[in-house]
């Protein structure tokens, strides 16, 4: 008689933990930036709205993902489709919120696939999530369309795997060599040198700004040199024909601005949606999709600026939280009353 309500008990505290690891870590990190902007012309708003983007995308994720779990990630998928179109012939330094577009509509249409369950529903949304794919290809998004395809295949081999724990460990795996290969490129640390391919890929340019980020975090370890002081301090960006021209790399953009400290906050921020992710109710291929996507948008912001549009990082946070939501169908039955049998 007790069983079903320990049973609820455990599941509404499997659902709360994450809840409050995430208010705890996007906490931190608006209270850092703040604490790095003290006693400086240090401008902390884009990591404050960065930080409200996420947490209001993950809040409507929660209730839109347990209300309507198949129309609402259906409509975020659309939503982002009509987004990526309208920035289709790309602009200067917007290369990365495009790529970050594109992975993010294909993610949530292949999330809303695995949630619904009548077949000819869930074939026309893997539908869309190709047609999204071929449509950034054919419009000529390489890097876009590469990310949604992996994105693809990543959410097509979640359906082979039965402990999604193996598959998060695989994908914030990916995303440590990434932070360390970038890391190792701006401290010049690469084993005999980065190959001119590979530089020429990620340009001179953008390596000097890289370069410039890793001095500016070397001589101010602790609290970093505060936000968004990067163009004024870098003499790459100063020499850039776009006044806020950023680091590229979101890592490097807060060891420069915050520190240390600003970078485990980073990486602590995208571990608790693994967490989150971890713990879900949701099903394994929802779940390891959602981590696939949020792993590309972490590659993506590490080798350019996609979490310097609100856009982007408040998509990352609805994301999240659609894969992360209990759906009411699924709900616990009813504690039955004393003295019922």
């Amino acid at each position: 008689m007790v069983r079903p309500v320990v049973q609820g008990q455990e599941r509404t505290a499997r659902g709360i933990t994450p809840d409050i690891v995430g208010a705890a870590v996007l906490g931190s990190c608006a209270l850092w930036a703040l604490i790095a902007s003290l006693g400086r012309m240090a401008r902390p708003e884009g990591v404050l709205l960065a930080v409200l983007a996420v947490a209001a995308g993950y809040a409507c994720g929660r209730i839109a993902g347990s209300l309507l779990p198949v129309a609402a990630t259906a409509a975020a998928a659309l939503a982002g489709f009509g987004l990526a179109l309208t920035t289709l012939d790309g602009l200067p330094g917007h290369e990365g919120v495009n790529t970050a577009q594109w992975t993010l509509a294909t993610g949530a249409a292949c999330c809303a696939a695995w949630a619904a369950r009548p077949v000819p529903l869930r074939s026309a949304l893997w539908l869309l999530a190709v047609t999204i794919t071929v449509t950034a290809a054919v419009g000529g998004e390489t890097a876009g369309a590469t990310a949604a395809g992996a994105v693809l295949v990543c959410s097509f081999t979640a359906a082979r795997l039965r402990q999604r724990l193996l598959g998060l460990a695989a994908l914030a795996l990916v995303t440590a060599v990434t932070v360390g290969g970038c890391w190792a490129v701006a401290a010049n640390a690469v084993p005999g040198g980065l190959p001119p391919g590979l530089r020429a890929q990620l340009t001179e340019h953008r390596v000097r700004l890289w370069q410039d980020a890793a001095r500016i975090a070397g001589e101010n370890p602790a609290r970093g040199a505060g936000p968004d002081r990067f163009t004024e301090l870098s003499p790459t960006a100063m020499e850039a024909p776009d006044p806020r021209t950023t680091p590229h790399s979101a890592p490097l953009q807060q060891a420069a601005g915050e520190g240390v400290p600003g970078v485990v906050l980073l990486g602590a921020a995208f571990s608790w949606m693994l967490f989150a992710l971890w713990r879900s109710p949701r099903s394994t291929p929802v779940v390891l999709t959602a981590a696939a996507v949020l792993t590309a948008l972490a590659v993506e912001a590490c080798l350019g600026n996609a979490l310097s549009f609100p856009q982007i990082t408040a998509g990352a946070g609805l994301l999240a939280g659609l894969a992360t939501a209990s759906r009411s169908d699924d709900a616990p039955a009813p504690s039955p009353q004393a003295g019922e049998t």
